[in-house]
């Protein structure tokens, strides 16, 4: 699947395009709105990019477990070089490093709660002056419907592309979205 950008600063033609999308074959999961305007973006019910998305937790908590990793594993091997495994025994010092893993995946988790989304820096600017950016993830076979639809709206503003959500969260959010409309 490939992500791609485009900005507009009509939330009108937005809410045309996505369902001109979804008419299209291309579901709702699929068609994503990141911009400053919130409410307006509520008032015209388009699908937004959610606040945790908007935020960089999920790479700065990559880069937390991974630091975390490092760190649990100099641990062990100190306990092990130093003999002292031998003398009290390992449970401590495994214990030691599942509680270093959790507390510096969580300490990157606090630090990119702080940061824009990695993925979105590049288009704060256009945020800045009032602009809405599309993202629309398409698969192979969906390319041509969305290049069908946006080419009736010349006033966006192709902005890139790049990698999208994996399909399985695309579909997990889909029967989420079934499930929702067939409960009570």
């Amino acid at each position: 699947m490939k992500r791609y950008y485009f900005i507009n600063d009509n939330l009108d033609e937005l809410e045309q395009v996505e369902q001109e999308l979804e008419r299209g074959g291309i579901s709702t999961p699929h068609i994503h709105v990141l911009s400053k305007d919130d409410a307006g973006v509520q008032q015209h019910h388009l699908h937004e990019v959610n606040t945790f998305m908007r935020q960089d937790v999920v790479r700065s908590g990559e880069y937390g477990a991974l630091i975390g990793i490092g760190i649990s594993l100099l641990a062990v091997a100190i306990a092990w070089l130093s003999g002292l495994a031998e003398t009290i025994g390992w449970v401590p010092f495994i214990f030691l490093s599942i509680v270093l893993l959790g507390f510096f995946t969580w300490e990157g988790g606090l630090w990119g709660i702080q940061e824009p989304n990695s993925r979105f820096r590049r288009f704060e600017q256009a945020l800045a002056d009032g602009k809405h950016l599309l993202l629309v993830d398409v698969d192979n076979r969906q390319e041509e419907t969305m290049r069908r639809t946006l080419a009736q709206h010349p006033s966006l503003k192709p902005a890139g592309v790049g990698a999208a959500m994996p399909s399985w969260v695309v579909g997990w959010q889909e029967k989420w979205r079934d499930f929702v409309r067939w409960a009570p």
